[in-house]
């Protein structure tokens, strides 16, 4: 039983704001996407009967989920208990599908109730779900396919200079086609770092296992903390195949939405687990992915929106890393009033009560960063009705 079961939310007013995206530090591209030279965010608002608010990133483009599916249920369950209530929520998106964008909205709307249960207590989000080290490692990440060699010692500086312990870089150059490209700026790489930092590859699920092992051949697996994504991640037999050829740690999770995948992963070999908190289908969801990480004894760590990540992975082994994609999230700091601390390759959390973030709205509304803004109170939206299509 977790704390939160027993929570009732009659919820009065949800907001969802969309703010103007920040420059990114460098132009960043990675094997099938990009380049991004901006990055940004959007933050749903959830309130309660007595006024009390919870927080999260949240996708703005999907609006019809959120009003056909989610936002009735939130609206219409009126002195139900979380642990009756979010299983409404859950089974409201069957026909949408668990392993798409409607588990990962269910998810960050699930974020919220948890920032909003923990403010309720006026405690930080961590220590609400029952973890007491208010520090988390942290692992740098970057290296665009398109960056020069003197954009990588740039952003490989920024991590030294951090404390960090290892570093994770983009492979799969132009869709896979470069892979001697590839092979020459990790050596680069490894090069500069030397035994100042461990270094990890993400090829983005650009790669078969032929080129998989070709790269390999060229960089030498012993270079190497993990090798992300190397092959498409619903390929399941490739993944196992791949795994039990190479020695190096291969990982995966980054684009699953539900928990349940995550033990297929586990019997193919997968021995880094990555699920990411605003993408797949709640926190108790994440817990289990942490859980079974602990359960195997293999590395485990999260991305995304790295800031609030941290409340997450305080609850996990001190092995667990967060991923921070320095790029595209460190522009997004002008928006934070409150954040948690960069320092000795960790994150220190703030004693903020709910998420360690603070979305600085004051700044926001007074220098016009905010570009969308919607509002849906409980007299405006109907009661739950299944929608059922051909």
């Amino acid at each position: 039983m977790h704390q939160i079961d027993h929570e009732i939310f009659n919820i009065q007013k949800i907001r969802i704001r969309v703010l103007e995206q920040v420059p990114s530090v460098t132009s960043f591209q990675d094997a099938t996407m990009g380049p991004f030279p901006h990055f940004g965010i959007s933050i749903i608002t959830i309130e309660d009967e007595d006024g009390n608010i919870g927080e999260a990133p949240v996708y703005h483009t999907y609006i019809n989920i959120l009003e056909s599916c989610l936002f009735p249920i939130l609206f219409h369950s009126h002195s139900v208990p979380y642990k009756d209530f979010y299983p409404k929520l859950y089974w409201s998106i069957r026909n949408e599908g668990f392993k798409g964008t409607a588990s990962a909205l269910l998810g960050q709307i699930d974020m919220a109730l948890y920032d909003l249960a923990a403010r309720r207590k006026k405690t930080p989000l961590y220590r609400y779900m029952g973890a007491q080290r208010n520090e988390v490692k942290m692992y740098g990440s970057g290296g665009g396919t398109n960056y020069t060699y003197a954009e990588l010692e740039q952003e490989l500086q920024v991590f030294i200079d951090a404390g960090a312990s290892c570093y994770k870089m983009k492979v799969g150059k132009d869709f896979g086609t470069k892979i001697k490209e590839d092979i020459s700026r990790v050596k680069f790489v490894q090069q500069f770092l030397g035994n100042r930092m461990k270094l990890a590859v993400d090829a983005n699920q650009i790669w078969s296992c032929e080129d998989v092992y070709r790269f390999i051949d060229g960089v030498g697996e012993e270079g190497l903390c993990w090798l992300e994504e190397p092959v498409h991640s619903a390929a399941y037999e490739q993944i196992e195949k791949l795994c039990k050829r190479v020695s190096v740690s291969v990982a995966y999770g980054e684009s699953e939405r539900t928990a349940k995948i995550f033990p297929t992963l586990v019997n193919c070999g997968v021995t880094h687990l990555q699920p990411v908190p605003t993408q797949i289908g709640g926190v108790k969801e994440w817990m289990e992915v942490r859980d079974l990480c602990q359960q195997h004894k293999i590395q485990f760590s999260s991305g995304g929106y790295s800031l609030y990540s941290t409340a997450l992975m305080a609850s996990a082994e001190e092995t667990g890393m967060v991923e921070y994609l320095y790029s595209i999230m460190h522009g997004l700091g002008q928006y934070f009033l409150v954040s948690p601390i960069w320092k000795d390759g960790k994150f220190i959390l703030p004693e903020t009560e709910g998420f360690p973030v603070r979305i600085d709205w004051d700044y926001c509304y007074k220098e016009n960063k905010i570009i969308r803004e919607r509002v849906w109170e409980k007299q405006n939206i109907h009661k739950y009705n299944p929608v059922v299509s051909m």
